[in-house]
């Protein structure tokens, strides 16, 4: 079986199940009494069903399964079908922590040792993973995804990007939470990056990572039209959880694999950008960086008069920039990553610059 059929084959049914499993789960949130309530952080007015990220965590275990299912069955294209799995279970795990938020609500202590667990587990696997021979066929190196021999580590350097690996996943679950603020920036931001993973996984050759991109990408296009018709529904914890675990761990997987580091984190400078410097500015006024607020750049925008659509369009397009960005580097050498890393940085400027260089509009 060819890789395009398998991976129409797995985005189709991801797809079709994140668009009719809010069927049979928004009934079971109506009647858990799951709403987001209007507080300090909110840019909507009403009461709003959230926790349809649930529909999307399940779409995306089964497709993701799908794929892992066919990838190790296929005797035409065999892949790391172990690597899949990862970032599937990895992102499951994420997700539910996110769910168990929505439910019930989890201490921060509780919340920090599980996200640090999450984040410790899913990258020491794809570390161990890393370090044995590839399957025939698969290609698992620094170079462009291009060496088929295995990662070769010291134990220290192990272990320091294992560090790495754990400050970046959950801290990237915790900003994918920070920006699911408006209608449609989560689920844009989610078939963004994910098919910008896909596409880095197709040039390179590495089939489980265009799978795994297309997953994430069709898991949030179908939220979408239950996010942006009314009445309306948002993720809550559970869907934008399960977005951070996914795009972070994915990203991960692919540094490992080869893919240069400004394509795996192409989809994400945007949202990395929003945040930092909003904290950071937050802190220098004296204010608590954990309290709700809505001065992120995309909530700026929105109260400049702009429709939730409108600031998520705005902020999707620049991630599509950088995406595209990260991609080029793909085709460049070492002086070409530096200049479009300035390119990139440049987008993330003008983004963050927004607010005050777009006119301001009356309702």
């Amino acid at each position: 079986m060819s890789l395009a059929l398998i991976a129409s084959l797995v985005a189709g049914a991801t797809l079709l199940l994140s668009l009719l499993l809010p069927f049979a789960v928004r009934p079971l949130l109506v009647r858990l009494g799951i709403m987001d309530v209007p507080n300090e952080r909110s840019s909507h007015s009403r009461p709003v069903l959230r926790g349809l990220g649930l529909a999307v965590l399940i779409a995306m275990l089964c497709g993701g399964l799908l794929g892992v299912l066919l990838l190790g069955e296929s005797g035409g294209f065999p892949d790391r079908w172990d690597l899949l799995l990862v970032i599937v279970l990895a992102s499951l795990a994420a997700g539910l922590l996110g769910l168990g938020e929505d439910l019930h609500g989890v201490s921060v202590r509780a919340r920090s040792i599980w996200l640090i667990l999450i984040a410790l587990a899913g990258p020491g696997a794809l570390l161990l993973l890393a370090t044995r021979p590839p399957l025939p066929g698969a290609s698992f190196g620094w170079i462009n995804g291009s060496a088929a021999v295995p990662l070769q580590l010291e134990w220290w350097s192990a272990i320091l990007l294992l560090l790495y690996a754990m400050l970046f996943v959950s801290g990237y679950i915790n900003v994918a939470n920070f920006v699911d603020g408006l209608n449609g920036i989560s689920g844009l931001h989610g078939v963004i990056a994910g098919l910008a993973f896909a596409a880095a996984g197709w040039m390179t050759g590495l089939g489980w990572l265009v799978l795994a991109g297309l997953v994430l990408a069709a898991g949030f296009a179908g939220f979408l039209p239950w996010n942006l018709t009314k009445p309306g529904a948002f993720l809550g914890d559970v869907g934008s959880y399960l977005l951070g675990g996914a795009v972070a761990i994915t990203s991960f997987a692919a540094l490992l694999a080869g893919v240069p580091l400004l394509a795996t984190i192409g989809p994400m400078v945007i949202t990395f950008g929003d945040v930092g410097v909003t904290l950071v500015k937050r802190v220098r006024e004296g204010k608590r960086w954990d309290e709700p607020h809505k001065e992120h750049t995309y909530q700026r925008i929105e109260q400049r008069g702009y429709s939730h659509l409108q600031a998520s369009l705005l902020a999707a397009g620049c991630t599509l920039l950088t995406s595209l960005l990260g991609l080029g580097s793909l085709f460049v050498g070492f002086g070409g990553a530096i200049a479009l890393f300035a390119a990139g940085l440049a987008v993330l400027l003008v983004y963050l610059a927004l607010p005050r260089l777009l006119p301001a509009r009356t309702v």
